[in-house]
C-alpha cells in the first residue's frame, strides 16, 4: 500500500473558508489515519517530505519513502519503482483524503490494473497495479480518464472498481455535508460544517 501524505499544514487549503488551520491539520491526519487503517493487512508506505507526516507515518506503523520536492506523480512513480525493487509485485495507491474508505487490499486484480474515481468520474481515488507494468501517474484535473486511456495501452486487464466510500474525498466545504462523509466525520469537527451559514 503506497499512500502519498503532502505536509498536513499545505493540506485542506480549500477549507480555509469553513475551517481554522489546526483544524485543517486534524482533519488531514484524520483521514490519513482512516486510509492507513483500511488498508489491513497490507504494509503500508507513505510517501512524503515532511518531518510531521514523516513522523505521523512511523507512529502509525508505516514505512517512510522520502520524497522531498518531487510533486505527487513523480513521488507516486518512484514509491512504485522502490516497492518493486523491493520485490513487491502489486501495489495499491490511496491518497490521503478519504474519510470513510472501504477496506483496500480487496480491490488488487491479479497481474491486472484497477481504477477507482472520485464521484465526479474526475479524479482517480485509488489505483491498483502490478509494480512492474510501466503505469505512469498522471494526478490532477480529468486523471481518471488518463488514467483509463493510459491502462488500457498497457495490454493488461483493466477493471474500473466504483464504490461508493472510496469515491469519496474532502476537498471542498460542499464535501462535507455528503450525507456518508458528514456521518463519518468526528465530533470535533462536525459542529464547525454543520454551523456554516
Amino acid at each position: 500500500m503506497l499512500i502519498p501524505v503532502k505536509d498536513f499544514r499545505q493540506a485542506k487549503a480549500r477549507l480555509a473558508n469553513v475551517l481554522a488551520p489546526a483544524d485543517r491539520i486534524r482533519l488531514a491526519r484524520w483521514t490519513a489515519d482512516r486510509v492507513v487503517a483500511a488498508a489491513t493487512p497490507l504494509p503500508v508506505f507513505v510517501a512524503c517530505d515532511d518531518d510531521d507526516v514523516a513522523a505521523w507515518a512511523e507512529a502509525a506503523g508505516a514505512t517512510v519513502l522520502w520524497r522531498p520536492g518531487m510533486g505527487l506523480n513523480a513521488a507516486v512513480l518512484d514509491g512504485i519503482a522502490t516497492l518493486a525493487g523491493a520485490g513487491i509485485e502489486h501495489v495499491v495507491v490511496a491518497h490521503s483524503d478519504l474519510p470513510a474508505p472501504t477496506p483496500l487490499a480487496h480491490i488488487v486484480l491479479i497481474g491486472g490494473i484497477v481504477l477507482v474515481p472520485d464521484s465526479c468520474d474526475d479524479g482517480t481515488n485509488v489505483i491498483a497495479v502490478p509494480t512492474r507494468a510501466g503505469f505512469l501517474p498522471a494526478y490532477g484535473s480529468q486523471s481518471f480518464r488518463r488514467h483509463l486511456v493510459h491502462a488500457l495501452s498497457l495490454g493488461l486487464p483493466v477493471r474500473v472498481h466504483r464504490d461508493v466510500h472510496l469515491a469519496l474525498d474532502i476537498d471542498t466545504p460542499a464535501d462535507l455535508d455528503h450525507p456518508i462523509i458528514a456521518k463519518a466525520l468526528p465530533p470535533w469537527l462536525q459542529t464547525n460544517p454543520a454551523s456554516r451559514p
